[in-house]
């Protein structure tokens, strides 16, 4: 491991829902850069045993009470999506440093608001877009770097899961109204263009499909139908630059055979990386094959054990790359480096969303600012 901090970061978090504990948690607690000192919930309860599983010193009794706190250098926020604008707002106003969940915020100009705020007030912010970090996708960008498929020709990734479909579970009831921002397009739309355009550089211009097939969610647990025109499936096709194209589908709500599959074309070889899930349980890691030269089988490679940085674990594939987020964050505040993402990346991503649905309501293509 490269180097790290001499005292662990001392952390507050906000939120404890289901992700925070099957991921955030756990990572916090696995990484001895980090050490948890406090937590809020406003389901108390929830907080208290979380603070019981994870030995954390106390369960606030605000978030203002946690935000304040002397003892804290981070604060963690992980309420829902329409809280994340007011809360991450507190925190930069105590002069605290902030990681937010994506989506940042419900709306691109809350977003641009949060990315201006945290700058004048000279604040470090990270957010959770942690799937570039991934030893797998930092070895394959490293291979488009080094030259191994020449010049990129062409790009293409298909992802899908079997959630999002038109009966959900309470506990994703949050995902229906539109206004939340918290559909298949917006989490794994945004996850996943992130991991793949950190590798093969962003587009600049799209025309894209995001349409609604579910109009109607039924809750099970109440059998609830809620109307809605939340967008279920994203088909988007650009160019990343002179001639090198790229083609994207992301969709939700596929029964079977769901998972991830990109290939990726140049003038000298190619890479296909594959994953049975889109969001992966222990050993659904990510498959890499590749050829350099001309008509050869793509043979299995192996990411090198330098690109393995985290400590032993028995943890979830996608519980990992919320690991490898952390880690970058930490080795970036211990050595004035910038790799972890940050709120402007997170703007540069809801532009890209908002323009594709920008393409589908007017049929043409969205230009991109190439210089963010």
């Amino acid at each position: 491991m490269e180097a790290s901090l001499n005292v662990p970061l001392r952390v507050g978090v906000i939120g404890v829902g289901n992700w925070a504990k099957h991921g955030h948690l756990r990572v916090l607690d696995l990484l001895p850069q980090y050490t948890l000192q406090a937590i809020y919930s406003h389901r108390h309860e929830a907080a208290e045993a979380a603070a019981q599983e994870h030995r954390i010193g106390r369960v606030a009794g605000s978030i203002d009470e946690l935000i304040e706190s002397p003892d804290i250098d981070l604060v963690i926020v992980l309420n829902t999506a329409p809280q994340h604008a007011q809360t991450v707002k507190r925190v930069i106003a105590a002069g605290k440093h902030v990681y937010c969940e994506w989506p940042l915020t419900t709306t691109l100009a809350e977003s641009e608001e949060l990315l201006r705020l945290a700058e004048e007030h000279g604040v470090r912010h990270f957010v959770g877009l942690q799937r570039r970090h991934a030893p797998h996708n930092r070895y394959v960008r490293d291979l488009i770097q080094q030259g191994y498929v020449g010049e990129l020709r062409s790009v293409r990734m298909h992802v899908s899961m079997n959630y999002f479909q038109a009966t959900r579970s309470r506990a994703l009831e949050w995902t229906v109204p539109p206004e939340n921002f918290s559909s298949v397009v917006s989490i794994y739309g945004g996850h996943f263009l992130d991991m793949l355009f950190s590798g093969t550089g962003w587009p600049v211009s799209i025309a894209a499909l995001t349409p609604n097939q579910f109009p109607s969610v039924t809750i099970r647990e109440t059998g609830v139908s809620i109307p809605t025109s939340t967008p279920d499936q994203l088909v988007l096709a650009g160019m990343l630059n002179d001639s090198a194209v790229v083609s994207v589908h992301i969709e939700g709500g596929k029964r079977n055979g769901s998972g991830v599959q990109i290939d990726i074309t140049g003038t000298e070889g190619d890479l296909r990386i594959t994953n049975v899930s889109a969001f992966g349980d222990v050993g659904d890691d990510y498959a890499i094959f590749g050829a350099h030269g001309d008509k050869l089988p793509l043979e299995r490679l192996k990411v090198p054990v330098s690109y393995l940085r985290l400590p032993e674990s028995d943890l979830p594939s996608a519980v990992l790359e919320l690991a490898e987020l952390y880690w970058a964050y930490a080795h970036d505040v211990a050595n004035g480096t910038r790799t972890a993402p940050t709120f402007a990346d997170a703007v540069r991503m809801h532009q890209l969303i908002e323009s594709a649905q920008i393409s589908f309501a007017s049929g043409e293509f969205a230009h991109l600012n190439p210089t963010m």
